[in-house]
């Protein structure tokens, strides 16, 4: 005979209720590609309030800097201008990718805005790759009307500029996960914000001056700077008989160092909330 006193954890009480058993499983967690489209919409949501002063400033620097040039730089398709109209433009994706990210991280960090992320069913590659394609929605108006303003102020064909389409997403996957790693790495706001700061000040000094007016330490730097090469593919197609192999190589290497570089931002998000 068995024991009375053991029951199946499913035999009604008797109160006519079935005895729980343990707690319900939860719901499973959404799937990479929605969470990853939640998180794009609520940035881009929050950052709409300021992108008119955000495209304002990233382009309006870039269109500065391309007038300056202009005094020392002739028009036409020799490699100096090329090189400033490409850089300029490459420049707008720097701002708002590496120094403006680097400070919205460093900022939730400081501020412990990571906790409210840290609560979501979101994957971490969801959460950075989401901040960064809504930031860098607003680089592409800024970066379209530099490079237009940049051909007409130095004579240079316009044909190439469906190119941005492949640059601008490539430079600014790589930038934006650098920003992202420096802004969670950083120990201090400050930092973040120097460090921020500092990359898009290199990509302004390295990217605006061709590679062969550099001295070779100065050109190792720029090898190492991820916009170059999304520089370097947007110069070739502004000028005659562009070379589509080295054009396919430097967006190649620029799309290669963009995954590393989300993939570092990711491990960052993850180490600084604690998941």
């Amino acid at each position: 005979m068995t024991d009375p006193r053991e029951r199946p954890a499913a035999e009604p009480t008797g109160t006519g209720a079935p005895a729980v058993a343990g707690p319900a499983p939860l719901a499973p967690g959404p799937r990479p590609p929605a969470a990853l489209g939640a998180v794009y919409r609520a940035q881009l949501s929050r950052a709409g309030v300021a992108r008119i002063p955000l495209l304002f400033v990233a382009g309006f620097q870039s269109v500065g800097i391309m007038i300056l040039m202009r005094g020392v730089v002739d028009g036409g398709t020799g490699e100096e201008a090329r090189a400033v109209v490409a850089g300029s433009t490459v420049l707008v994706v720097a701002f708002v990718a590496l120094n403006l990210l680097a400070q919205y991280f460093g900022r939730l960090r400081a501020t412990g805005g990571l906790d409210h992320w840290a609560t979501l069913p979101a994957p971490a590659a969801s959460v950075v790759l989401g901040t960064a394609a809504a930031y860098a929605s607003f680089t592409v108006p800024g970066a379209l009307v530099t490079a237009l303003i940049g051909c007409a102020l130095y004579q240079l064909p316009m044909t190439g500029l469906w190119l941005l389409i492949a640059v601008v997403p490539l430079a600014g996957a790589a930038l934006a996960g650098l920003g992202a790693a420096l802004g969670l790495l950083a120990p201090r706001q400050e930092l973040a914000t120097l460090c921020g700061q500092l990359g898009m000040s290199a990509a302004l000094l390295l990217g605006v001056l061709p590679a062969s007016r550099m001295p070779e330490p100065i050109q190792w730097l720029r090898d190492l700077l991820p916009s170059t090469y999304g520089v370097e593919a947007l110069a070739e197609v502004l000028g005659p008989g562009p070379d589509w192999g080295s054009v396919a190589a430097n967006l190649a290497v620029c799309a290669a160092i963009g995954l590393p570089a989300l993939v570092l931002a990711g491990w960052a998000y993850r180490r600084a909330a604690g998941r």
